[in-house]
């Protein structure tokens, strides 16, 4: 058995990763963060959304420990502080039908 199926404790991780990534804004951004760190503006413009409404996202994302910023040189870059995402949003991707 995987550590998925034999513990609650996992199972309860597992979902919150899942909850984090369930809204489709959040899902495109863990995707495009997976081709490489990104300002807010940047996300913004490649999705075609208001810059508040990323930012939002971008702190749910944060706060469930996916993300994490970068500073440099006076801007701030999201970058992905769980790199296994790459792993996941391809598996994603392949389970689109």
């Amino acid at each position: 058995m995987t550590a998925l199926a034999e513990s609650q404790h996992t199972a309860d991780q597992v979902a919150e990763v899942v909850k984090a990534i369930a809204h489709p804004m959040r899902l495109r951004i863990i995707a495009m963060l997976c081709q490489g760190d990104q300002r807010v503006i940047s996300l913004a413009r490649l999705l075609r959304a208001r810059q508040s409404a990323v930012s939002q996202q971008l702190r749910i994302l944060r706060m469930s420990g996916l993300i994490t910023t970068v500073k440099s040189g006076g801007e701030v870059r999201y970058t992905l502080a769980e790199p296994r995402l790459r792993e996941l949003v391809g598996c994603l991707e392949g389970c689109n039908r």
